[in-house]
Protein backbone atom coordinates (compact mmCIF):
# COMPACT_ATOMS: atom_id res chain seq x y z
CA UNK A 1 0.00 0.00 0.00
CA UNK A 2 1.31 3.53 -0.95
CA UNK A 3 1.67 5.21 2.42
CA UNK A 4 3.20 8.93 1.43
CA UNK A 5 5.82 10.79 0.69
CA UNK A 6 8.20 13.60 2.72
CA UNK A 7 10.41 15.85 0.49
CA UNK A 8 12.78 18.47 1.76
CA UNK A 9 14.06 21.34 -1.42
CA UNK A 10 17.09 23.67 -1.39
CA UNK A 11 17.29 25.97 -3.55
CA UNK A 12 20.78 27.96 -4.06
CA UNK A 13 21.48 30.42 -7.09
CA UNK A 14 23.00 33.64 -8.29
CA UNK A 15 21.10 35.24 -10.00
CA UNK A 16 18.52 33.60 -12.65
CA UNK A 17 20.99 33.09 -15.44
CA UNK A 18 23.59 31.58 -13.19
CA UNK A 19 24.01 27.70 -12.22
CA UNK A 20 21.56 26.67 -10.18
CA UNK A 21 21.64 23.52 -7.88
CA UNK A 22 18.74 21.57 -6.41
CA UNK A 23 18.36 19.26 -3.75
CA UNK A 24 16.02 16.79 -3.06
CA UNK A 25 15.43 15.23 -0.78
CA UNK A 26 12.51 12.46 0.51
CA UNK A 27 11.74 9.43 2.13
CA UNK A 28 9.00 7.01 0.51
CA UNK A 29 7.65 4.06 2.57
CA UNK A 30 5.56 1.13 0.60
CA UNK A 31 4.42 -1.90 2.38
CA UNK A 32 6.42 -1.11 5.89
CA UNK A 33 9.46 -0.60 3.63
CA UNK A 34 11.77 3.07 3.74
CA UNK A 35 14.39 4.03 0.76
CA UNK A 36 15.99 7.64 0.46
CA UNK A 37 16.06 9.55 -2.95
CA UNK A 38 18.63 11.94 -2.80
CA UNK A 39 19.53 14.06 -6.58
CA UNK A 40 21.67 17.10 -6.44
CA UNK A 41 21.86 18.60 -9.60
CA UNK A 42 22.69 22.28 -11.18
CA UNK A 43 20.35 23.76 -13.97
CA UNK A 44 22.22 25.57 -16.68
CA UNK A 45 20.09 27.37 -18.70
CA UNK A 46 17.98 24.88 -20.39
CA UNK A 47 17.79 22.14 -17.72
CA UNK A 48 17.40 19.17 -19.69
CA UNK A 49 19.67 16.65 -18.51
CA UNK A 50 19.14 16.92 -14.69
CA UNK A 51 15.75 17.71 -14.78
CA UNK A 52 15.88 14.09 -16.35
CA UNK A 53 17.86 12.76 -13.51
CA UNK A 54 15.44 13.97 -11.21
CA UNK A 55 11.97 12.56 -12.88
CA UNK A 56 13.49 9.04 -13.19
CA UNK A 57 14.67 8.75 -9.56
CA UNK A 58 11.09 10.13 -8.64
CA UNK A 59 9.52 7.81 -11.41
CA UNK A 60 11.34 5.02 -10.01
CA UNK A 61 9.49 5.27 -6.82
CA UNK A 62 6.19 6.37 -8.07
CA UNK A 63 6.29 3.81 -10.50
CA UNK A 64 6.18 0.97 -7.83
CA UNK A 65 2.94 2.58 -6.56
CA UNK A 66 -0.60 2.06 -7.49
CA UNK A 67 -0.03 5.38 -9.95
CA UNK A 68 -0.12 4.80 -13.17
CA UNK A 69 3.86 5.38 -15.00
CA UNK A 70 2.14 8.41 -17.03
CA UNK A 71 0.97 10.30 -13.72
CA UNK A 72 4.45 9.81 -12.30
CA UNK A 73 6.24 10.98 -14.79
CA UNK A 74 3.46 14.03 -14.69
CA UNK A 75 3.96 14.09 -11.53
CA UNK A 76 7.78 14.56 -11.34
CA UNK A 77 7.33 17.34 -13.79
CA UNK A 78 5.57 19.46 -11.74
CA UNK A 79 7.43 19.00 -8.84
CA UNK A 80 10.30 20.49 -10.50
CA UNK A 81 8.69 23.47 -12.27
CA UNK A 82 7.05 24.24 -8.99
CA UNK A 83 10.56 24.40 -7.29
CA UNK A 84 12.27 26.48 -10.00
CA UNK A 85 8.79 28.81 -9.46
CA UNK A 86 9.54 28.78 -5.53
CA UNK A 87 13.25 29.84 -6.00
CA UNK A 88 11.64 33.19 -7.30
CA UNK A 89 13.92 33.00 -10.42
CA UNK A 90 10.80 34.07 -12.84
CA UNK A 91 10.25 37.27 -11.08
CA UNK A 92 14.10 37.69 -11.26
CA UNK A 93 14.77 36.95 -14.60
CA UNK A 94 15.82 39.69 -17.05
CA UNK A 95 14.03 39.95 -20.30
CA UNK A 96 16.34 38.65 -23.15
CA UNK A 97 16.14 38.40 -26.77
CA UNK A 98 18.27 35.32 -28.30
CA UNK A 99 20.82 36.90 -30.93
CA UNK A 100 20.34 35.62 -34.36
CA UNK A 101 23.41 33.45 -33.66
CA UNK A 102 21.51 31.71 -30.83
CA UNK A 103 18.74 31.04 -33.07
CA UNK A 104 20.59 29.85 -36.20
CA UNK A 105 21.87 27.05 -33.84
CA UNK A 106 18.16 26.24 -33.06
CA UNK A 107 16.95 23.06 -35.12
CA UNK A 108 13.07 22.86 -35.15
CA UNK A 109 11.31 20.24 -37.39
CA UNK A 110 7.66 19.03 -37.70
CA UNK A 111 8.37 15.23 -37.33
CA UNK A 112 5.50 12.73 -38.40
CA UNK A 113 3.34 15.78 -37.16
CA UNK A 114 5.08 15.99 -33.99
CA UNK A 115 7.35 19.11 -33.23
CA UNK A 116 10.66 18.79 -31.93
CA UNK A 117 13.45 21.39 -31.17
CA UNK A 118 17.23 20.68 -30.84
CA UNK A 119 19.31 23.70 -29.27
CA UNK A 120 22.59 22.13 -29.43
CA UNK A 121 23.46 18.52 -31.47
CA UNK A 122 22.53 15.28 -29.64
CA UNK A 123 25.52 13.80 -27.87
CA UNK A 124 24.04 10.72 -26.27
CA UNK A 125 21.38 8.66 -28.57
CA UNK A 126 19.86 5.49 -28.47
CA UNK A 127 19.06 4.06 -32.44
CA UNK A 128 16.72 1.91 -32.53
CA UNK A 129 16.03 0.00 -35.88
CA UNK A 130 18.97 -0.54 -38.31
CA UNK A 131 18.11 2.13 -40.33
CA UNK A 132 18.85 4.45 -38.08
CA UNK A 133 22.27 3.23 -36.10
CA UNK A 134 23.47 2.87 -40.23
CA UNK A 135 22.33 6.67 -40.59
CA UNK A 136 24.84 7.62 -37.59
CA UNK A 137 27.50 5.52 -38.28
CA UNK A 138 27.45 6.57 -42.42
CA UNK A 139 27.61 10.44 -41.38
CA UNK A 140 30.53 9.68 -39.14
CA UNK A 141 28.41 9.41 -36.15
CA UNK A 142 29.02 6.53 -34.13
CA UNK A 143 30.67 8.20 -31.39
CA UNK A 144 27.45 9.20 -30.54
CA UNK A 145 25.19 6.32 -29.87
CA UNK A 146 25.00 4.94 -26.60
CA UNK A 147 22.87 2.13 -27.10
CA UNK A 148 20.93 0.56 -29.77
CA UNK A 149 17.73 -1.67 -30.25
CA UNK A 150 16.13 -3.99 -32.27
CA UNK A 151 18.73 -4.14 -35.04
CA UNK A 152 17.34 -6.47 -38.19
CA UNK A 153 21.15 -7.83 -38.96
CA UNK A 154 24.69 -7.17 -39.06
CA UNK A 155 26.41 -4.07 -40.09
CA UNK A 156 27.88 -3.71 -43.61
CA UNK A 157 31.65 -4.06 -43.74
CA UNK A 158 32.14 -0.53 -44.45
CA UNK A 159 30.81 0.59 -41.17
CA UNK A 160 31.25 -2.31 -39.02
CA UNK A 161 34.19 -1.52 -37.45
CA UNK A 162 32.83 1.77 -36.25
CA UNK A 163 30.13 -0.36 -34.98
CA UNK A 164 32.02 -2.68 -33.13
CA UNK A 165 31.66 -0.71 -29.62
CA UNK A 166 28.15 -0.53 -29.64
CA UNK A 167 26.06 -1.92 -27.67
CA UNK A 168 22.82 -3.50 -27.59
CA UNK A 169 20.02 -2.48 -24.94
CA UNK A 170 17.60 -5.02 -26.15
CA UNK A 171 16.45 -7.52 -29.10
CA UNK A 172 13.45 -5.81 -30.19
CA UNK A 173 11.45 -2.33 -28.92
CA UNK A 174 13.40 -1.34 -25.63
CA UNK A 175 11.06 -0.56 -22.50
CA UNK A 176 10.97 2.90 -21.38
CA UNK A 177 13.11 1.91 -18.08
CA UNK A 178 15.66 1.06 -20.38
CA UNK A 179 15.88 4.19 -22.08
CA UNK A 180 15.81 5.97 -19.29
CA UNK A 181 18.47 4.29 -17.57
CA UNK A 182 21.08 5.48 -20.49
CA UNK A 183 20.62 8.96 -19.94
CA UNK A 184 19.79 9.99 -23.55
CA UNK A 185 19.45 13.30 -25.25
CA UNK A 186 17.90 11.23 -28.46
CA UNK A 187 15.92 8.28 -29.15
CA UNK A 188 16.38 8.18 -33.02
CA UNK A 189 13.74 5.44 -34.22
CA UNK A 190 13.08 4.07 -37.54
CA UNK A 191 9.23 2.85 -36.79
CA UNK A 192 6.86 5.51 -35.26
CA UNK A 193 4.92 2.59 -33.42
CA UNK A 194 8.72 2.77 -31.61
CA UNK A 195 7.09 5.55 -29.56
CA UNK A 196 4.07 3.95 -27.35
CA UNK A 197 3.62 3.50 -23.40
CA UNK A 198 4.12 -0.19 -23.88
CA UNK A 199 7.80 0.46 -25.82
CA UNK A 200 10.23 2.40 -25.44
CA UNK A 201 7.70 5.56 -24.00
CA UNK A 202 5.39 8.50 -25.50
CA UNK A 203 6.83 11.21 -27.27
CA UNK A 204 5.06 13.82 -25.17
CA UNK A 205 6.46 12.06 -21.84
CA UNK A 206 10.49 11.68 -23.16
CA UNK A 207 9.85 15.49 -24.33
CA UNK A 208 8.82 16.16 -20.86
CA UNK A 209 11.67 14.47 -19.29
CA UNK A 210 14.35 16.46 -21.89
CA UNK A 211 14.66 13.73 -24.04
CA UNK A 212 14.14 14.65 -27.59
CA UNK A 213 12.48 12.04 -30.18
CA UNK A 214 12.70 11.61 -33.97
CA UNK A 215 11.88 8.43 -36.24
CA UNK A 216 13.27 8.66 -39.67
CA UNK A 217 10.72 10.94 -42.18
CA UNK A 218 10.18 8.51 -44.70
CA UNK A 219 8.93 6.11 -41.91
CA UNK A 220 6.15 8.61 -40.50
CA UNK A 221 2.53 6.55 -40.64
CA UNK A 222 0.09 9.16 -38.58
CA UNK A 223 1.18 12.38 -40.56
CA UNK A 224 3.66 13.92 -43.08
CA UNK A 225 4.17 10.68 -44.66
CA UNK A 226 5.54 10.85 -48.10
CA UNK A 227 2.76 10.35 -50.70
CA UNK A 228 4.98 8.18 -53.38
CA UNK A 229 8.57 7.64 -51.69
CA UNK A 230 11.55 8.98 -54.06
CA UNK A 231 15.07 8.71 -54.10
CA UNK A 232 14.31 12.67 -52.71
CA UNK A 233 13.00 11.82 -49.95
CA UNK A 234 15.74 9.05 -49.00
CA UNK A 235 18.54 12.33 -49.17
CA UNK A 236 16.24 14.46 -47.93
CA UNK A 237 16.27 12.54 -44.88
CA UNK A 238 19.86 11.91 -44.85
CA UNK A 239 19.82 15.87 -44.59
CA UNK A 240 17.80 16.73 -42.07
CA UNK A 241 19.62 14.04 -39.89
CA UNK A 242 22.87 15.63 -40.86
CA UNK A 243 21.46 19.31 -39.63
CA UNK A 244 20.28 17.86 -36.24
CA UNK A 245 23.79 17.15 -35.63
CA UNK A 246 25.59 19.67 -37.27
CA UNK A 247 27.30 18.04 -39.72
CA UNK A 248 27.69 17.90 -43.83
CA UNK A 249 25.53 15.31 -45.42
CA UNK A 250 26.93 16.79 -48.83
CA UNK A 251 29.56 14.02 -49.57
CA UNK A 252 27.38 11.71 -48.53
CA UNK A 253 24.44 12.35 -50.86
CA UNK A 254 26.70 13.14 -53.68
CA UNK A 255 27.88 10.04 -53.39
CA UNK A 256 25.19 7.91 -53.35
CA UNK A 257 23.67 9.86 -56.27
CA UNK A 258 26.56 9.31 -58.12
CA UNK A 259 26.25 5.49 -57.31
CA UNK A 260 22.02 5.59 -58.50
CA UNK A 261 23.04 7.02 -61.99
CA UNK A 262 24.84 3.96 -62.39
CA UNK A 263 22.27 1.46 -61.68
CA UNK A 264 21.46 -0.34 -64.56
CA UNK A 265 17.57 -0.53 -64.35
CA UNK A 266 17.52 -4.22 -66.28
CA UNK A 267 14.72 -5.18 -64.84
CA UNK A 268 12.98 -4.71 -68.71
CA UNK A 269 8.92 -3.98 -66.69
CA UNK A 270 9.11 -7.56 -65.62
CA UNK A 271 7.03 -8.73 -62.73
CA UNK A 272 7.91 -9.45 -59.36
CA UNK A 273 6.72 -9.79 -55.54
CA UNK A 274 8.32 -8.19 -52.90
CA UNK A 275 7.51 -10.66 -50.02
CA UNK A 276 8.34 -9.55 -46.32
CA UNK A 277 7.01 -12.02 -44.17
CA UNK A 278 3.69 -14.28 -43.51
CA UNK A 279 2.82 -17.71 -44.60
CA UNK A 280 -0.94 -18.01 -44.31
CA UNK A 281 -1.10 -13.84 -45.41
CA UNK A 282 1.58 -12.49 -47.20
CA UNK A 283 3.26 -9.37 -46.17
CA UNK A 284 4.44 -7.58 -49.30
CA UNK A 285 6.01 -4.53 -50.66
CA UNK A 286 3.18 -2.26 -51.58
CA UNK A 287 3.20 0.37 -53.76
CA UNK A 288 4.46 3.87 -51.84
CA UNK A 289 7.33 2.76 -50.06
CA UNK A 290 11.01 1.75 -50.26
CA UNK A 291 9.90 -1.46 -52.05
CA UNK A 292 8.25 -0.07 -54.71
CA UNK A 293 11.37 2.66 -54.81
CA UNK A 294 14.13 -0.06 -55.23
CA UNK A 295 11.46 -1.90 -57.64
CA UNK A 296 11.06 1.29 -60.27
CA UNK A 297 14.72 1.90 -59.91
CA UNK A 298 15.77 -1.75 -61.29
CA UNK A 299 12.88 -1.72 -63.69
CA UNK A 300 10.54 -4.51 -61.89
CA UNK A 301 6.73 -3.93 -61.81
CA UNK A 302 5.25 -4.25 -58.64
CA UNK A 303 2.41 -6.80 -58.73
CA UNK A 304 1.31 -4.34 -55.33
CA UNK A 305 1.69 -1.18 -56.94
CA UNK A 306 -1.90 -0.58 -56.47
CA UNK A 307 -2.20 -1.14 -53.25
CA UNK A 308 -1.41 2.45 -51.43
CA UNK A 309 0.51 1.57 -48.71
CA UNK A 310 4.22 0.77 -47.57
CA UNK A 311 3.93 -2.25 -46.99
CA UNK A 312 1.13 -4.68 -46.80
CA UNK A 313 -1.12 -8.09 -46.19
CA UNK A 314 -2.08 -9.18 -49.10
CA UNK A 315 -3.47 -12.68 -50.91
CA UNK A 316 -1.56 -15.81 -52.33
CA UNK A 317 -4.50 -15.78 -54.69
CA UNK A 318 -3.58 -12.25 -56.37
CA UNK A 319 -0.02 -13.76 -56.54
CA UNK A 320 -1.10 -17.24 -57.83
CA UNK A 321 -3.09 -14.91 -60.77
CA UNK A 322 -0.02 -12.69 -61.32
CA UNK A 323 2.95 -15.25 -61.31
CA UNK A 324 5.71 -12.66 -60.96
CA UNK A 325 9.13 -13.39 -62.67
CA UNK A 326 10.98 -12.56 -59.87
CA UNK A 327 10.01 -12.85 -56.22
CA UNK A 328 11.78 -10.82 -53.84
CA UNK A 329 12.75 -12.27 -50.19
CA UNK A 330 13.59 -9.61 -47.48
CA UNK A 331 16.39 -11.48 -45.20
CA UNK A 332 15.75 -10.91 -41.18
CA UNK A 333 17.40 -12.72 -38.43
CA UNK A 334 14.20 -13.70 -37.63
CA UNK A 335 12.45 -14.29 -40.87
CA UNK A 336 14.84 -15.64 -42.71
CA UNK A 337 15.38 -15.49 -46.71
CA UNK A 338 15.30 -19.29 -46.87
CA UNK A 339 12.47 -19.92 -44.28
CA UNK A 340 10.33 -17.46 -46.62
CA UNK A 341 11.72 -20.00 -49.82
CA UNK A 342 10.16 -23.29 -47.34
CA UNK A 343 7.08 -21.41 -47.21
CA UNK A 344 6.58 -21.18 -50.64
CA UNK A 345 7.60 -24.46 -51.51
CA UNK A 346 5.53 -25.99 -49.24
CA UNK A 347 2.37 -24.01 -50.48
CA UNK A 348 0.83 -26.14 -53.29
CA UNK A 349 -0.37 -23.29 -55.11
CA UNK A 350 2.97 -20.99 -54.54
CA UNK A 351 5.17 -24.31 -55.15
CA UNK A 352 3.79 -24.52 -58.74
CA UNK A 353 4.60 -20.30 -59.27
CA UNK A 354 7.54 -19.73 -62.17
CA UNK A 355 10.01 -18.45 -60.13
CA UNK A 356 9.78 -20.64 -57.67
CA UNK A 357 10.16 -23.58 -59.86
CA UNK A 358 12.94 -21.87 -60.94
CA UNK A 359 14.76 -20.17 -58.35
CA UNK A 360 14.13 -16.53 -59.40
CA UNK A 361 14.79 -15.06 -56.02
CA UNK A 362 16.34 -11.70 -55.17
CA UNK A 363 17.22 -11.06 -51.62
CA UNK A 364 17.61 -7.47 -49.47
CA UNK A 365 18.94 -7.28 -46.23
CA UNK A 366 15.92 -5.94 -43.63
CA UNK A 367 18.05 -3.22 -42.83
CA UNK A 368 18.23 -2.56 -46.51
CA UNK A 369 14.54 -2.76 -47.43
CA UNK A 370 13.82 0.36 -45.47
CA UNK A 371 14.64 3.78 -46.15
CA UNK A 372 17.92 5.30 -45.90
CA UNK A 373 21.44 5.14 -46.23
CA UNK A 374 21.50 1.59 -47.60
CA UNK A 375 18.58 2.29 -50.39
CA UNK A 376 20.88 1.97 -52.81
CA UNK A 377 23.18 0.08 -52.46
CA UNK A 378 19.60 -2.47 -52.67
CA UNK A 379 19.07 -1.12 -55.47
CA UNK A 380 22.69 -2.02 -56.59
CA UNK A 381 22.30 -5.28 -55.38
CA UNK A 382 19.00 -6.31 -57.13
CA UNK A 383 19.86 -4.85 -60.45
CA UNK A 384 23.31 -6.97 -59.80
CA UNK A 385 20.81 -9.86 -58.89
CA UNK A 386 19.21 -9.69 -61.82
CA UNK A 387 21.88 -9.37 -64.26
CA UNK A 388 23.57 -13.01 -62.50
CA UNK A 389 20.04 -14.73 -62.98
CA UNK A 390 19.81 -13.66 -66.67
CA UNK A 391 23.14 -14.96 -67.32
Amino acid sequence: MWVGVRTSIRVSLDWCNRPVRLVWRGWFAQDGAAGLLETVFIVRGAFERPFHRFSRGLMSVLSRSPFRRGTAIRSAALLAVSALALSGCASAAPETTPSPDAAAQSVDLSNCGFEVTFDTAPERVITIKSSTTEMLLALGLGDRIIGTAFQDGPVPEQWASDAAGLTSIAERVPSEEAVLDLEPDLVFAGWESTFSADGAGERADLTALGINTFVAPSACQSAEQPEQLSFDDVFSDIETVASIFRVDAAPLVSEQQAQLAAIDANGDSRTALWFSSGSDTPYVGAGIGAPQLLLDTVGLTNIAADVKSTWAPYNWEAVVDADPDFIVLVDAAWNSADKKIGVLEANPATANLSAVKAGRYLVVPFAASEAGVRSVEAAESLSAQIAELDG
